[in-house]
């Protein structure tokens, strides 16, 4: 695993022990970097289920300002800090160790989020989508395409896109309030 480009390009990222995680591959950050790119300049980002944090840090190295990380799963903590070191990121990052919901119960700081919840969790992550719906924020989701989530009417699809058996979302906030409640 390795920075695909910018500042941090060619950097080796360590994942975390154990097979919990599984990081974008570097199929996966191409092509969702190659649409995200023209957005990232001085934004902050959210990177949610963290992991080995391969999504933020690729956001980071391509111009993002700031990048919060959240994970509960201690060894994804440590291989993320020490990728942040690796890449020197660490002073534009923060580390959260917390569950996504209870940390999108408080007041979150993103232009763009991106959710990366277990693949087979599919109301968790359309729970956590329905938590990042916010004006002028762009959400990504990450799902298998049997295992799309439910997409919120509070976003819209701006872009899906296919790879392998995996969906990538880009969601925006449509500014609709919810049917039936």
């Amino acid at each position: 695993m390795r920075v695909i480009a910018g500042e941090a390009k060619g950097r080796r990222l360590v994942v975390p022990e154990g097979g919990g995680t599984r990081a974008a591959t570097d199929r996966i950050r191409e092509t969702l970097f190659g649409i995200l790119e023209p957005f990232l300049a001085g934004t902050h980002v959210l990177d949610l289920f963290a992991g080995a944090g391969t999504l933020g840090i690729e956001a980071l190295s391509r111009g993002a300002a700031r990048a919060t990380f959240v994970d509960k799963a201690p060894k994804a903590i440590a291989a993320l800090k020490k990728n942040l070191e690796t890449t020197g990121f660490t002073s534009r990052a923060s580390v959260v160790r917390a569950d996504a919901l209870a940390y999108l119960a408080g007041p979150v700081r993103a232009d763009i989020a991106f959710c990366d919840p277990p693949f087979a969790d599919v109301a968790l992550h359309g729970a956590v989508l329905a938590k990042l719906a916010a004006p002028g924020r762009l959400v990504v989701a990450r799902a298998l395409r049997k295992h799309l989530p439910e997409i919120p009417p509070t976003l819209r699809i701006m872009r899906a896109k296919e790879i392998g058996e995996e969906t990538l979302l880009l969601l925006q906030y449509s500014g609709e309030a919810s049917a039936g409640g």
